[in-house]
């Protein structure tokens, strides 16, 4: 890649100018590393019990995984490529705060969620990635999921890009603790990953996708890791990507809404708008105390 987008982020301020830089990254300079991140990001927050035994309830995972996932990467898209207070954001922004508004959600375990948002995909970038991420791009990831954590009504954000990465690694070293609903989300996640691939590769894609996880995450989930050869395979595979990509030229074309042509999300045509997105009303049967507000009857 060409150091085209990184002057252009060195001229900016990570503060003032934190939505055109990590447009700027996750467009243009790491598309397919922020993905795959945001994948596993997502991943790791069902390590957390009270996070998993919600998803279970819900049956969205098990029903339809692949619209939860797309769901998902479609609204952090449109944020990102059009910002938090534009239209198309302020209507992605709506379908998020009215989600999660139906359920009985802490306001710690959205804290953590939006950690993860943050510092999975440096922690990736950092590993992976064809270049080290400039501070000003840490920088103004920090700031850029500030704004939007305001704006979903997210109290106590902690003030500064260090205090919210140790309020993350605090947060999952009291809450990584295994449940039978986090290894149910946690394999129905795997078993996702695995089916956007043939079906003679499904189980090593599954056990590579077990190889990139911590130990902490192993336990919570009640996986037996990978062999250790997998996990030299896979990350020598990813690193060997970032070499390949190094001396490839600068994207003129952001990658965020269709990464990889019409088939990226496959459960939403081309053309749709964030009101187009988001889960149905919670099954009739769940359990009232996880509704942030009881049913009535009609």
């Amino acid at each position: 890649m060409s150091g085209y987008w990184l002057r252009r982020i060195e001229r900016l301020d990570p503060v003032t100018d934190h939505q055109e830089i990590y447009r700027i990254s996750i467009g243009h300079e790491f598309p397919w590393d922020y993905q795959r991140a945001l994948e596993f990001a997502l991943f790791r927050t069902y390590c957390v019990p009270s996070i998993s035994k919600l998803l279970s309830a819900t049956r969205e995972f098990a029903e339809r995984p692949q619209r939860r996932y797309d769901d998902t990467a479609l609204l952090m898209a449109e944020l990102a490529e059009h910002g938090y207070d534009s239209p198309r954001g302020r209507e992605a922004l709506g379908v998020v705060n009215r989600m999660h508004g139906r359920y009985r959600i802490s306001n710690d375990d959205m804290l953590y969620v939006l950690s993860t948002f943050v510092y999975d995909p440096i922690d990736w970038i950092d590993t992976f990635g064809w270049r080290r991420l400039h501070e000003k791009e840490r920088q103004a990831a920090y700031h850029y999921f500030r704004e939007v954590g305001r704006r979903m009504g997210i109290k106590e954000i902690p003030d500064g890009y260090e205090a919210f990465r140790r309020f993350k690694d605090a947060y999952e070293s009291e809450h990584f603790v295994y449940s039978d609903t986090n290894h149910e989300i946690g394999m129905y996640t795997l078993n996702l990953f695995a089916s956007w691939y043939p079906a003679p590769l499904r189980s090593a894609v599954s056990t590579g996708a077990k190889s990139l996880l911590d130990p902490m995450m192993l336990a919570a989930f009640g996986f037996e890791p990978a062999p250790a050869w997998v996990g030299r395979l896979v990350r020598g595979a990813l690193r060997a990507r970032a070499v390949l990509e190094r001396p490839l030229p600068h994207r003129r074309r952001s990658k965020l809404l269709y990464p990889g042509g019409a088939k990226s999300y496959p459960t939403y045509p081309a053309g749709q708008r964030p009101s187009d997105l988001g889960a149905p009303e919670p099954p009739a049967d769940i359990d009232p105390e996880l509704l942030r507000r009881r049913r009535t009857s009609a």
